[in-house]
């Protein structure tokens, strides 16, 4: 079963290590195979992964797009128990993710990330910390 992309004029997707370009009107694209696919929107770049949940985000994102997704794990992990520790409220996020890294369901973890960067934003909040003039998509 393809998959079916709209892209609005402009708009770029990833697909596996290549960058594609929508020209200036809409496209509709129909994908078929196993490579990872992901929206503009949903990349994170390396310099705006500035929250430690963002940095998450950032290398489950490494994982799915990598040949090797096991390269990041040591870096995800450590971090992972670095955060758990400032943050026990972060554990029920960190199961669903690395249930999903467990499965090799990768664009899973992404959008499980995506909830944990938006819990860590309500503790900032209620930490009295503003993050919204930072830069970033997830």
């Amino acid at each position: 079963m393809a998959l079916i992309i709209d892209l609005k004029p402009g708009e770029k997707i990833l697909i596996g290590t290549a960058v594609i370009t929508n020209d200036n009107q809409r496209t509709r694209l129909h994908i078929s195979g196993e490579a990872p696919i992901l929206r503009e929107k949903d990349v994170l770049q390396e310099h705006e992964a500035d929250t430690p949940c963002r940095k998450i985000y950032f290398l489950v994102q490494c994982m799915y797009l990598a040949r090797n997704p096991r390269e990041y794990h040591p870096k995800y992990f450590e971090l992972l128990k670095m955060i758990q520790t400032a943050a026990p409220s972060t554990a029920i996020f960190f199961m669903r993710i690395n249930e999903q890294i467990i499965e090799g369901h990768y664009y899973k973890a992404l959008r499980e990330a995506k909830d944990l960067i938006q819990h860590e934003a309500e503790l900032l909040a209620a930490a009295g910390i503003d993050m919204s003039d930072q830069s970033g998509h997830a």
